[in-house]
């Protein structure tokens, strides 16, 4: 079986150890030896130990980071700065794809590019996520345009001595946020993130956007 075989079969860009050996079983007693040769011959680019992806030449689509994140680190989320500019709310281009964990943090620097995983309480962990799937990369996670803010501002450290009234400051200068972004957040369900995280900068901030809103 050859790359262009497998990636036939396989039909994804990126893949774990354990989808393909039974592939390469059919044909090779010893499927492992199989993938180091198409790593030797830069075939296939090893990610970390047992996850891989297809050089360039046997893409047929553009890789989605976001799929490769949730895949590198588990379990993962895509969130923080990368979800926020993946949203268009912040100007910056994120060259880290940024992800939350209920595991351990972690980074990997691979060929492809930096991954970066933050340990959140497993209370928090659920709340505010998205599921999407295509038939190109399966099934990947990333929080919400709410959950991603919160997880930003709860990590960081500019925001410990912020008081109430630099409030739309920082999200406007610092985080530069348009406010015509902030006011279609779901502050409800900012709130209940809020209070998963036990953080009453977070509940401020909220109470901060719904006010404004409610002003108009």
């Amino acid at each position: 079986m050859n790359t262009f075989e497998l990636k036939k079969k396989i039909g994804l860009n990126v893949f774990t150890v354990d989808m393909v050996k039974p592939l390469l079983a059919l044909e090779y007693k010893q499927p492992l030896i199989k993938i180091n040769a198409m790593i030797n011959k830069g075939d296939l680019l090893q990610l970390k130990r047992g996850v891989y992806a297809f050089n360039s030449d046997y893409r047929d689509y553009p890789l989605n980071l976001i799929a490769v994140a949730n895949i590198l680190h588990k379990p993962s989320y895509v969130s923080f700065e990368y979800a926020l500019s993946n949203y268009g709310l912040i100007p910056e281009r994120v060259y880290s794809v940024t992800s939350a964990t209920s595991y351990k943090s972690w980074e990997y620097s691979t060929e492809i590019g930096k991954f970066s995983y933050t340990r959140v309480s497993s209370k928090v962990y659920s709340l505010g996520l998205e599921w999407k799937y295509d038939k190109r990369d399966g099934g990947y996670l990333i929080a919400t345009v709410e959950k991603a803010l919160c997880d930003t501002i709860y990590k960081d450290a500019r925001t410990k001595k912020l008081e109430k009234h630099e409030i739309f400051d920082y999200l406007e200068n610092d985080l530069r946020i348009e406010w015509s972004d902030l006011k279609k957040l779901d502050t409800t369900l900012m709130w209940k993130i809020s209070m998963a995280y036990s953080s009453s900068l977070l509940q401020k901030i909220t109470a901060a956007i719904a006010k404004r809103k409610k002003d108009g």
